[in-house]
């Protein structure tokens, strides 16, 4: 379809173009017919050379003036027509970007919510067809919880993303314990990857901030989730903490494949997902660092994203 439209804009296209050129021509060619018949009437009305030839030349140079006019307001108005040929062309490429985009995201989404709830059903599955020790039990019932968890956080950033879509997304403000909201998102959220060392932490006490409660979260959770995902051999992810210049400072350092300085603009964007073969087929729905961006911008959090040596990205919030 959109091949279809592009070959049926560029004809357009070209056709007003050689009829403008045309037109041009004509144009011309009828102001000379038109300064030659006058010359030749001037010949005719009078028999005084010097008479004949002052307004010979005033015809020519009327001529030329003409002729600059009409070549002059021709290529303004072509180099218009032209610019703006070129600003539809590159809305239509950028239409056809963000549809893929969005066929791409529900495609993840689709597959996303597929393996949360396939694998809660069959747990719950085991627990109601099979006797099981209590200790497997509740291994079951705690995949499934996770599980769970993990569809609960992507409904909350499609949910959001489509706020951010609508302009709905507000913050309510108030005094945060920022330390104290912090360790309780990672505890929630990453207990396991707390336990088994895999997340590590350096978090100063009360340290105090004015946010969203509710908003703040979702910053650190899309980043260590983020860290996670993309981080292909060991996972080894530091969270910091401190106060810089009397103002809280996070940094969430990963060790995974980096980010090129080509992308690290692009990665805020909705449904942006890095060039890498590597990094396209892991699962990710493009709109988890968009959620980040803005909810930093609602707050005026200054995000910034750096190299980590030897490898990784570090993520640096200035609240």
């Amino acid at each position: 379809m959109f091949k279809r439209t592009t070959f049926i804009f560029t004809v357009l296209v070209a056709y007003v173009v050689l009829q403008f050129l045309w037109w041009e021509i004509l144009l011309v060619k009828q102001s000379d017919t038109i300064i030659s018949l006058k010359q030749n009437i001037a010949a005719l009305t009078t028999s005084d050379d010097e008479i004949i030839l002052r307004d010979i030349a005033d015809l020519q140079k009327k001529k030329t003036t003409r002729l600059y006019m009409i070549v002059g307001e021709g290529t303004v108005f072509l180099l218009i027509l032209l610019y703006g040929v070129f600003q539809v062309r590159k809305s239509m490429r950028r239409e056809k970007e963000l549809a893929s985009q969005k066929s791409n995201f529900i495609l993840s989404v689709s597959h996303e919510l597929k393996t949360p709830i396939a694998a809660t059903k069959l747990q719950l599955q085991t627990l109601l067809k099979h006797e099981l020790e209590r200790e497997k039990q509740k291994e079951l019932l705690q995949n499934a919880l996770n599980e769970t968890s993990r569809l609960h956080k992507l409904v909350d950033n499609v949910l959001m993303a489509n706020q951010i879509e609508n302009n709905n997304l507000t913050i309510q403000k108030e005094d945060l314990n920022l330390s104290k909201l912090i360790e309780e998102t990672l505890s929630r959220y990453f207990s396991k990857q707390l336990e088994e060392h895999i997340i590590t932490t350096k978090i100063e006490p009360n340290i105090h901030y004015s946010g969203d409660k509710e908003l703040i979260p979702s910053i650190v959770i899309n980043l260590i989730e983020n860290a996670i995902k993309y981080s292909f051999e060991t996972v080894c992810i530091d969270v910091v903490l401190k106060t810089q210049q009397q103002k809280p400072f996070l940094e969430i350092k990963d060790n995974g494949c980096g980010i090129p300085d080509d992308e690290k603009e692009n990665i805020f964007h909705k449904f942006y997902r890095s060039g890498s073969e590597h990094t396209r087929k892991t699962k990710g729905t493009g709109i988890g660092l968009h959620i980040v961006k803005n909810i930093c911008d609602l707050h005026g959090i200054h995000i910034k994203v750096l190299d980590h040596s030897p490898k990784g990205s570090i993520f640096q919030l200035r609240f």
